[in-house]
């Protein structure tokens, strides 16, 4: 069972949302987006909802570049209704796609909201649900409203539903507070999970999306733990001497890998949750270190300087087969999977003394494409579709998130008030 240890933990934290910590900053689209309308939905007579879901909706396909959501005050019309669409209107108007939808509320508070997509050219119904919520639940369907389209449109399926972790810094005089956060996928709802004087490091969340392991040095020595979010309960998992760090859930949810030396030296273990038991997976006198998991859960990636400098290796666990996947540039570290087990993205340097870039790498093709334009990008993490990649860059000074595209198309900033923001980690798909 596991031990709620709360000397640091302020609980009262998990219940209450605070305001956006992040705010977004969209700087490069994708050529040619398709045009869409999110018209505001229509509500019966004094209804005047909380949370605007077209709003929410209209900003989400934004942020993914590939869609050109239209301004409200350039809509002739706000139909509801399938029947109240006059196509030639739209058309006109340039716009492919609507988004409609009504929303009503019964005598328990309970949110009906119905939404269509239609097709504006073929003059078609190409979805159309109706999703039940409570009042606290209406940004939840915005986001769901916004996956069922954009997976519609794309043939991908939409990650606005799922959340991020990340570390925030603030300064108190001469003393730093460090907070670990979670937050929607559009850095709305940011709830404490953690906060310490001490730095919290490598959150890491479990393939179900209900815990997330860390390194927190409350203790004044590094040690790994893992959380429930929903209720707090936290477990320290390591505390050996020497490093505990960056862990990693297998996609089974049952082992996680990480780095300790305790034996003297930086190597990759694997311990099953279960029984606690301990697999060391390398041995060499090198440095291994941010160990993750490919999608098979057969094999990790990871970081050594085995080689002479820091690059990226696949170790298989069972075989212990070891092949080197990098050899571009003087620097590859911090190795992150693609969903699919495609490719992988992490740290790249091409020369010394050059800047730090996230770079994307076919495992299939071998072929590697730098995807970053700023100088001090680290951190990796891969959105559960495949298609963004969030991580910690510099920007006038401050550590701040960002978002790219895997094809490098589109991109955008996620500014902060916080002192500084690193550590980001995408979330699974949320079950």
């Amino acid at each position: 069972m596991m031990k709620r240890l709360g000397v640091l933990v302020l609980w009262l934290f998990a219940c209450v949302t605070q305001a956006a910590e992040l705010s977004i900053e969209i700087t490069r689209g994708a050529d040619n987006p398709t045009s869409i309308a999110v018209v505001p939905f229509g509500a019966t007579p004094g209804l005047l909802p909380p949370t605007a879901i077209d709003a929410v909706v209209s900003a989400n396909l934004q942020r993914s570049g590939l869609f050109a959501p239209m301004k409200v005050s350039d809509m002739i019309a706000q139909p509801h209704e399938q029947s109240q669409v006059f196509y030639n209107d739209w058309r006109l108007l340039g716009s492919d796609y609507l988004v409609i939808g009504r929303m009503s509320r019964d005598a328990a508070g309970l949110y009906r909201v119905q939404f269509d997509l239609v097709d504006v050219l073929r003059q078609s119904l190409l979805l159309q649900e109706t999703v039940n919520g409570s009042e606290n639940q209406l940004r939840d369907i915005a986001h769901y409203i916004s996956d069922k389209v954009y997976e519609k449109l794309t043939g991908v399926k939409g990650a606005f539903s799922t959340k991020v972790a990340y570390v925030s810094v603030a300064q108190t005089g001469n003393r730093q507070n460090f907070r670990l956060i979670k937050a929607d996928a559009d850095g709305e709802r940011a709830q404490m999970i953690l906060e310490s004087p001490e730095p919290i490091l490598s959150p890491a969340w479990s393939p179900d999306g209900r815990q997330l392991a860390y390194v927190s040095f409350e203790d004044r020595r590094p040690g790994i733990y893992r959380q429930v979010i929903a209720t707090g309960e936290r477990e320290k998992l390591t505390s050996f001497p020497g490093l505990n760090g960056a862990p990693s859930w297998s996609p089974d949810g049952r082992r996680l890998a990480m780095v300790l030396s305790k034996d003297d030296n930086p190597e990759i273990y694997m311990m099953d949750l279960a029984t606690r038991q301990l697999t060391r997976l390398t041995n060499h006198f090198a440095i291994d270190t941010e160990p993750s998991w490919m999608p098979d859960g057969r094999s990790i990636v990871f970081t050594s300087d085995r080689g002479g400098k820091p690059h990226i290796y696949q170790l298989d666990v069972a075989t212990r087969e070891l092949k080197r996947l990098t050899f571009d540039g003087v620097y590859n570290s911090r190795p992150r999977p693609m969903p699919d087990g495609s490719g992988i993205v992490y740290v790249h340097r091409s020369e010394a003394g050059g800047p730090f870039h996230i770079a994307l790498q076919n495992l299939q093709r071998n072929t590697v494409r730098v995807l970053t334009e700023t100088s001090y990008d680290e951190s990796p993490s891969v959105a559960p579709n495949g298609s963004m990649i969030i991580y910690a860059t510099k920007r006038l000074g401050k550590g701040i998130l960002a978002v790219v595209s895997v094809d490098a198309n589109v991109k955008y900033f996620l500014p902060s008030a916080a002192r500084e923001v690193r550590e980001p980690a995408w979330s699974p798909f949320m079950r």
